[in-house]
């Protein structure tokens, strides 16, 4: 008896496709010479492009075709002359902004793949070479393709180096999955993937740096091409680079940048910050293996009050004292309002333990200095890492005129002596540009 077959049952559920690409490199391209024409030596290189094909086209042809080989003595001197800002240096290497605003290394002057004698430099305007590429494929194919400019780089904190992009045309540079959810629902709040990057480093797999293919071609990603983004889009924002400098640069930066602030925002002040603060304030040298510093931090609206309240009507009794007029004390006493626009104040504190007791006045005295001194080292560091983590600040010498009162409001003991008190909050507005000062200016030489 035969038994009739019984076809598979479908699917509840269609399966989706699994999704995949290819990426090939393309051959044929000849030596590229100031002046050629890309897209027509591309396509009659056959690359037999599609619409939604992504080209991925190295920034070597690119600089050649535009002409940008210059004749330099040096290496060096083409670096200094791209460069707009050293990120970080160690000995003849160098990690710079250039003038296309990317950060890399040497500035991207490369004296490799060109004659001797010459380097090239980058596209000027690599989103813009882009867009001329894919506009003649265009015109030439009839094809609507995305076009990529990749270059090579090395990425902070892993070794090797990869390529990016650093111009584009008809590609979504960067996907932006905010918003969303995971596979488990989890929501996705600060996802943006680098889609032209992706692509630029899947096409380095198949091109070839020393055996002339400087070209390659993404198909299945169709759904990447998109207008309205460029590779520009991929350089993050100073105000949001957290690794904008390398480490003695930093240091300079946040010295540099240090301002007496005297308006602040309302914006509350993270205390975790200013411990850290602390915590470069007390590495400063002091003598005989001493620890000088306290840090005060007065961090309740209510004790900053009463601190401020009772300094000030010390103040006003001293000038009292003094014969002022009431008209003047008024105008001091507003002009010592900085510390009362602070959302947060700090009142350091230098303590003697340790300090020699010589039995002799001139000698007691270079003691007392050389822990003032080591208190003076103690808050210029603190207010370094104040700016190093984007805090204004203000030192005020308030607190050493009435300690008295300044121990008795905050409890201290007898042997603290308050050296002033530190403002601290997010500045109101942008420090004026600070005049430069040469460093002869303040050297003697013997």
């Amino acid at each position: 008896m035969s038994v009739p077959s019984v076809p598979p049952a479908a699917p509840a559920h269609p399966v989706p496709p699994v999704p995949s690409y290819e990426v090939r490199a393309v051959a044929g391209i000849p030596e590229v010479r100031p002046g050629d024409d890309l897209a027509r030596l591309i396509a009659a290189a056959g690359p037999a492009l599609r619409d939604g094909d992504v080209l991925l086209v190295t920034s070597k042809i690119v600089s050649k075709a535009e002409g940008r080989i210059v004749h330099a003595e040096s290496r060096e001197d083409a670096i200094d002359a791209e460069t707009v800002r050293v990120v970080a240096r160690r000995g003849a290497l160098r990690i710079v902004e250039n003038r296309q605003g990317l950060v890399m290394a040497a500035a991207g002057v490369d004296a490799s793949n060109t004659e001797p004698g010459t380097v090239l430099l980058l596209p000027e305007d690599p989103d813009a070479s882009a867009a001329a590429i894919r506009a003649g494929l265009r015109e030439l194919l009839s094809v609507d393709v995305g076009v990529i400019v990749t270059d090579t780089f090395g990425r902070p904190w892993r070794s090797g180096l990869t390529d990016v992009a650093i111009g584009s045309a008809g590609v979504r540079v960067l996907d932006d999955l905010r918003g969303g959810t995971d596979a488990h629902g989890n929501p996705l709040s600060a996802t943006i993937v680098a889609t032209a990057d992706e692509l630029a480093a899947a096409g380095d797999l198949v091109k070839g740096k020393a055996t002339g293919l400087p070209v390659a071609v993404v198909r299945g990603l169709g759904h990447l091409l998109g207008e309205g983004s460029t590779a520009a889009d991929l350089v993050r924002a100073p105000a949001d680079d957290m690794f904008r400098l390398g480490t003695s640069e930093a240091v300079r930066e946040a010295v540099t940048q240090r301002r007496t602030v005297r308006a602040f925002t309302d914006e509350p002040v993270d205390p975790g910050a200013v411990r850290r603060a602390v915590a470069a304030a007390v590495t400063a040298p002091a003598p005989h293996h001493t620890t000088p510093w306290r840090f005060v931090l007065l961090e309740s609206a209510a004790a900053r009050l009463e601190l401020l309240d009772a300094m000030r009507d010390a103040w006003v009794e001293d000038l009292r004292r003094d014969g002022k007029s009431e008209e003047s004390i008024a105008k001091r006493v507003r002009r010592g309002d900085v510390l009362r626009g602070a959302p947060y104040l700090v009142v350091p504190c230098m303590v003697t333990d340790g300090a020699h007791d010589y039995g002799h006045a001139r000698r007691d005295a270079a003691e007392r200095e050389m822990f003032v001194v080591a208190m003076g080292a103690g808050v210029q560091n603190f207010l370094v890492a104040l700016a190093g983590e984007r805090l204004g600040s203000a030192w005020v010498s308030s607190t050493m005129f009435c300690r008295d009162v300044v121990r008795k409001v905050l409890g201290l003991p007898e042997g603290w002596d308050p050296m002033g008190a530190v403002a601290v909050g997010h500045a109101a507005a942008a420090a004026a540009q600070r005049p430069a000062r040469s460093a002869e200016e303040f050297i003697e030489l013997r």
